[in-house]
């Protein structure tokens, strides 16, 4: 039985970063995967034109991927901290009960960047199990650039409990993270496309393949 899945990202480009390795997977299954990208840069740090190349980017980059919708929630970046969550949380649920996707990605909570953190906890309030809330499984994601500079505290550290063997899907990956000029770094940039393999290749070490992405699952009902 095929998936319906969607990524959370609070900025273009996360869900690549974190997912976009099992996203090419799940898309290969036959799943439909969405996007959700809770922020737009702010009006007042971005100029227009930047916002639509990112877009642009973002398209390609989805194209490659085989994402068939994105869900554009324009918050500003990044002052997610700024909005109240109770606003964050329900325009995630809204997307939620549009879609009904049984496996969400989202950003783990001890990422350094604040509007992650505002993302992780809006988005478990959104996909609290009632009222017929229709996920299933909730994965999240590491993003480099954010998870690896949390600091070194238990509760922060992101501790994979899930892997995905992506084996056959990373150049797909790469691909994807290529699209993304304005984000792109050089090595050893930890977002740049030498970083984003060698995470793969430590991940997948661990479970004796190639490539993996690793999660840490939230919640799981099976039913």
């Amino acid at each position: 039985m095929s998936n319906k899945v969607l990524v959370i990202a609070p900025h273009p480009d996360d869900e690549v970063l974190g997912c976009g390795g099992a996203i090419a997977r799940h898309t290969a299954c036959g799943d439909e995967v969405q996007v959700a990208v809770i922020s737009q840069g702010a009006l007042d740090l971005y100029s227009p034109e930047e916002e639509a190349q990112v877009r642009r980017e973002l398209a390609e980059a989805h194209a490659l991927l085989g994402i068939t919708e994105v869900h554009f929630l324009d918050f500003p970046a990044p002052k997610l901290d700024t909005i109240p969550s109770h606003l964050l949380a329900d325009a995630i649920r809204q997307t939620l009960y549009s879609f009904h996707p049984n496996i969400v990605y989202l950003p783990h909570r001890g990422d350094i960047h604040i509007d992650h953190q505002a993302v992780f906890q809006a988005t478990l309030v959104a996909a609290r199990p009632f009222a017929r809330c229709p996920v299933r499984k909730l994965l999240c994601y590491e993003t480099l650039s954010e998870t690896e500079w949390a600091p070194p505290f238990g509760q922060d550290a992101f501790i994979p409990t899930v892997f995905v063997d992506i084996t056959p899907y990373l150049t797909q990956k790469l691909k994807a993270m290529a699209c993304y000029q304005a984000e792109l770094k050089q090595s050893p940039h930890p977002r740049s496309l030498a970083a984003l393999e060698a995470l793969a290749q430590f991940r997948g070490s661990t479970i004796s393949v190639p490539a993996a992405e690793a999660f840490m699952l939230v919640r799981e009902i099976i039913e």
